[in-house]
């Protein structure tokens, strides 16, 4: 692993149960179904480095969060965090170092407890603080620094606006001082203007305390305003990753291109736009080769047939589709 790489997966895949009762299946005499809802899942995040994964509603991004943060093991492939494979039960110390900030704020504090509780659980979890003047001080110091007051320690999350609220679970992500944040979509349940707010705050504390970001969203706006590089999900398979600025301006992959053309064009340029057509198919029973060809404008035989691999292309990217492997499918657009 280069030194310079804090997390890396390889091959990763995730597969669930999703069978009926047993004597339900008996009855209809029908056999265990599966779900592959992570399918051989392989990137790598560099220090100080914000990867956005992107993609429509069950492609797979957050069963990719949890499956790095430990709420669900791999079914098979590697996860390693400064080259020490997180499977490992020496490794768990290491759990410390990364955070996870959820979708909804308020599902994901205890109503019960004032924030202040919510806030230290961590440190003392983890023994970080000797007594209590300094667990105070320490939760004092991470409410200013995610913009609320040290006296809202004493108030209960029920009393806060949902930007507020998401700033109180930023803080809890904090204070276990951690060096890698997993963030699952964590301004999709905002208003516009606070989404802007807590992004804004996001990138100010990269920046000070040095951190690094898994940034889960299917808005891709959002995405272009705070991620360095993005890989692009489709039915449990990364299908494009690149830099974020090559990304923007010349999507290769065709899905990563209709979710680009999805996003409304403020300026009225005028641009050709190719909406995000047809439905995603079922993934218990996916189609063969690529998943995307029921969808595909370029798809053919090959695609119907043969499973795209990932190839690498110039300037640091990547891409699984037989279009631009085999050059139908141009950087600029054809």
């Amino acid at each position: 692993m280069p030194p310079d790489t804090l997390l890396e997966l390889k091959d990763v895949g995730r597969t669930f149960d999703v069978s009926r009762p047993w004597l339900d299946r008996v009855l209809e005499g029908e056999g265990r179904r599966s779900l592959r809802a992570v399918d051989g899942v392989s990137f790598t995040i560099k220090r100080g480095e914000t990867l956005a994964l992107v993609g429509e509603s069950g492609c797979g991004k957050s069963t990719v969060a949890r499956l790095i943060v430990g709420l669900y093991p791999p079914s098979e492939g590697k996860i390693e965090f400064e080259g020490a494979d997180l499977s490992d039960p020496a490794s768990s110390p290491m759990r410390r170092r990364m955070q996870m900030i959820f979708q909804d704020p308020y599902a994901s504090l205890n109503p019960r407890w004032r924030v202040r509780d919510i806030v230290a659980e961590p440190i003392v979890a983890h023994g970080l603080a000797p007594d209590r003047a300094t667990l105070e001080a320490r939760v004092g110091e991470l409410l200013s620094q995610v913009g609320l007051a040290p006296q809202d320690g004493e108030k209960y999350p029920h009393e806060f606006s949902g930007g507020q609220r998401q700033r109180i679970s930023i803080a809890r992500a904090l204070s276990s001082n951690p060096e890698f944040l997993v963030c699952d979509e964590p301004t999709s349940a905002l208003d516009v203007s606070v989404q802007a707010q807590i992004l804004n705050l996001m990138k100010d504390l990269q920046q000070r305390l040095g951190l690094t970001y898994l940034f889960i969203s299917h808005n891709l706006a959002v995405v272009a305003h705070i991620a360095t590089r993005v890989g692009v999900m489709y039915l449990g398979r990364l299908v494009e990753i690149a830099d974020a600025r090559d990304l923007f301006t010349q999507p290769r992959h065709p899905y990563t291109r209709m979710l680009i053309d999805a996003i409304p064009d403020l300026e009225m340029s005028g641009k050709a736009r190719t909406p995000v057509a047809g439905e995603v198919p079922n993934p218990i029973s996916p189609p063969p080769g690529c998943t995307f060809n029921p969808r595909c404008p370029h798809a053919n035989e090959r695609c119907r047939s043969e499973r795209p691999m990932r190839i690498d292309l110039p300037g640091s990217r990547s891409a699984a589709c037989h279009a631009v492997e085999e050059g139908r499918l141009s950087a600029s657009g054809g």
